[in-house]
């Protein structure tokens, strides 16, 4: 039974890996800014509401409420999606992006360190669009640039945190029928099934790789 802390947990893929973790077993740590129905109604999980992760005063109090708890996994799921495009630059969303999708995990990893030992897992849930090498069409300018970052964060740390037999995961979900995408896509159970695939398979002999859901490496 493993320890897990999960961002974004209140619907999409949150929702959905927190279902799947708490059914088999696991104890989870669902991080939201405000629960949702469904979320209040999975029996045996802790929620900590009310935590916006862009906010530092809200990141700074979890080593508090976690009080030393260990780790197993943190996965960083909480993300935003605005629509730009070169006809509409929109700089203040674009901001927005980088500090839900880029900086707010680099900063929570960097608050839950003193919770993590050898044999823990960091997990971002990132996008293929964030890749470089398969950018074809363009658009979505805050949504890529923000992904491309947070890409190289989880590269970044998957060197940093290895000395201390931390295994970092950058995982794209595949297009989930959420919110977010408006409603095209697998099913958040579906996509939740295929990462914890990648969850459960990450150590540290593969740290650091951007792999698809199903396993697939993906070009950076």
């Amino acid at each position: 039974m493993a320890a897990i802390l999960i961002t974004g947990a209140a619907r999409g893929i949150g929702l959905a890996l927190t279902n799947q973790l708490a059914a088999r077993g696991d104890r989870v740590i669902a991080l939201c800014r405000a629960p949702s129905p469904e979320l209040s109604q999975i029996e045996g999980i802790r929620i900590i509401p009310d935590m916006d992760v862009t906010d530092a005063e809200a990141i700074g109090s979890l080593g508090a409420l976690l009080d030393k708890q260990a780790l197993d996994v943190v996965i960083h799921n909480a993300g935003i999606l605005t629509q730009e495009s070169w006809s509409d630059l929109d700089f203040e969303r674009m901001r927005r992006q980088f500090e839900v999708n880029s900086l707010a995990p680099l900063r929570l990893t960097q608050a839950l360190h003193p919770n993590l030992r050898n044999g823990s897992k960091v997990v971002f849930i990132t996008s293929r669009v964030g890749s470089i090498d398969d950018n074809t069409s363009g658009g979505l300018y805050g949504y890529r640039m923000s992904k491309a970052a947070l890409n190289m964060a989880g590269k970044n740390l998957a060197h940093d945190l290895r000395p201390e037999g931390i295994a970092v995961g950058i995982f794209h979900p595949g297009i989930v029928a959420t919110d977010m995408t408006g409603q095209r896509g697998i099913s958040p159970e579906e996509s939740a099934h295929n990462l914890l695939a990648r969850i459960d398979a990450l150590s540290l002999a593969n740290s650091g790789q951007f792999l698809h859901a199903d396993g697939t490496p993906l070009p950076w």
